[in-house]
């Protein structure tokens, strides 16, 4: 039998109205749960059944993460 590799990704999350998403940016799976605790819980699960059929190579694995600054011209703008 095989050696089990652990590795440790990333998790995402935001509320969109009464559930948790939470996305894994290195693999590109998402899921969601009532609780933060669920939806990481099931993002697990999604990207463990993932990478059982499309493993990840080390190379491929170069996840950057930043922010940025947009100026916001939607409907949170601020009244005047």
């Amino acid at each position: 039998m095989g050696r089990i590799k652990m590795q440790t990704f990333t998790a995402v999350l935001h509320k969109e109205e009464d559930m948790y998403v939470a996305e894994c940016p290195e693999v590109g799976t998402v899921s969601q749960g009532e609780t933060i605790e669920e939806a990481i819980a099931n993002l697990k699960e999604a990207t463990e059944l993932y990478l059982d059929e499309f493993p990840l190579k080390e190379k491929e694995r170069k996840t950057l993460m930043t922010t940025f600054e947009c100026q916001n011209l939607g409907k949170f703008q601020e009244k005047k």
